[in-house]
């Protein structure tokens, strides 16, 4: 009996985990800016296991200028991005928002970007955007409008 109790209470908290980061299954697959001689491909796997495991590669000139790995977990109800940049610490950012369309992280005591930031437009493309502070008490932001790709495209 006990067993079957451990069972159904572990069976409850897998499938509260998976319903929220089910909200951010649209962002799985591959995605593709380019612009003047640059070529960003962002990959994101579906959600497995409470995790979506993703990775960024900016090309330019036939070179690697940067590169990210990312993560987007679920732990209690709650989504965190973590990210790890070429040459940097790895950083999380706890969700603010997560919606069938959109999600939004934050960690306002890193320097830059404070918020990540996810939009849906359309079934082929996303705006992705990193804000932060800026000059003068105010915001800074960048826009990253990517197309669906396909994953084995270079």
């Amino acid at each position: 009996m006990v067993r079957s109790m451990i069972v159904a209470v572990f069976g409850l908290s897998v499938a509260a985990q998976d319903s929220v980061l089910d909200k951010a299954r649209w962002l799985s697959g591959c995605w593709e800016l380019r612009a003047q001689g640059r070529l960003t491909v962002e990959m994101w796997m579906p959600p497995a296991g409470n995790m979506m495991i993703g990775g960024s590669r900016t090309v330019v000139n036939g070179a690697v200028r940067e590169f990210e790995h990312l993560r987007i977990k679920s732990d209690a109800e709650k989504l965190t991005y973590i990210a790890l940049p070429s040459g940097q610490n790895e950083t999380s950012f706890p969700a603010k928002e997560v919606t069938d369309s959109s999600l939004v992280f934050e960690n306002l005591s890193h320097d830059f970007p404070q918020r990540i930031i996810y939009r849906k437009r359309g079934a082929d493309s996303i705006v992705a955007r990193i804000e932060g502070p800026g000059p003068n008490n105010s915001t800074r932001g960048f826009d990253f409008p990517m197309r669906r790709a396909a994953c084995t495209a270079p």
